[in-house]
């Protein structure tokens, strides 16, 4: 299984992340991708303001 990534924590690398959860258990199909820097904090989920799990693409 490939790392997840929690908001507030920082990317490891350059790259595209997508939500792959929400840290409160609701996943209503929330599917958005962001491009982070290495060192950048993962933000809330853009689309619910949620904190969120990510995956590097």
């Amino acid at each position: 299984m490939a790392e997840q990534f929690k908001t507030g924590q920082e990317a490891p690398e350059n790259g595209t992340y997508k939500v792959v959860g929400l840290v409160n258990g609701n996943n209503e199909n929330d599917d958005t991708e962001i491009e982070l820097e290495k060192g950048e904090n993962f933000p809330p989920s853009p689309s619910s303001r949620e904190a969120a799990y990510y995956k590097k693409k």
